[in-house]
């Protein structure tokens, strides 16, 4: 299922995004990522195959600069609250819909005083057996 990669690139393409967003963790270095959260689960299953699911990702940023990271995760937020459309490249799922379930908030300040905020994200949607749509 491709949708994570979706979320990035439609992330990505926010005008004034101030950092590109990558999948994965957070690099020693300021960096801006997306991943999976624990207590994603399978709404309904179908005996087709066909899920309707619910998934839980996280949006973190990392960099000594507090403003900035503010501004990206505030500006990824209210795009995010606004966004109606995500289509699978393979075919994979079909978009319901996103949620914010916790705003920009800070996570964490390392020994390097590198600040670390972090926006969590809901999303709901129906996914296809890999070939299946």
């Amino acid at each position: 299922m491709d949708f994570i990669d979706r979320l990035k690139d439609s992330v990505n393409s926010i005008e004034g995004l101030p950092i590109r967003c990558k999948i994965g963790y957070l690099s020693p270095e300021e960096s801006f990522c997306v991943y999976p959260l624990a207590g994603s689960k399978v709404i309904t299953q179908f005996f087709d195959g066909v899920k309707d699911q619910q998934l839980n990702f996280e949006f973190a940023m990392k960099s000594q600069d507090q403003q900035k990271i503010s501004n990206t995760l505030w500006l990824v937020q209210n795009y995010l609250e606004e966004l109606s459309k995500l289509v699978s490249s393979d075919g994979s799922f079909d978009f319901d819909s996103i949620s914010i379930t916790n705003k920009p908030f800070i996570n964490q300040l390392d020994d390097k005083r590198n600040y670390i905020f972090s926006l969590d994200v809901q999303a709901k949607l129906t996914t296809y057996p890999k070939g299946e749509k």
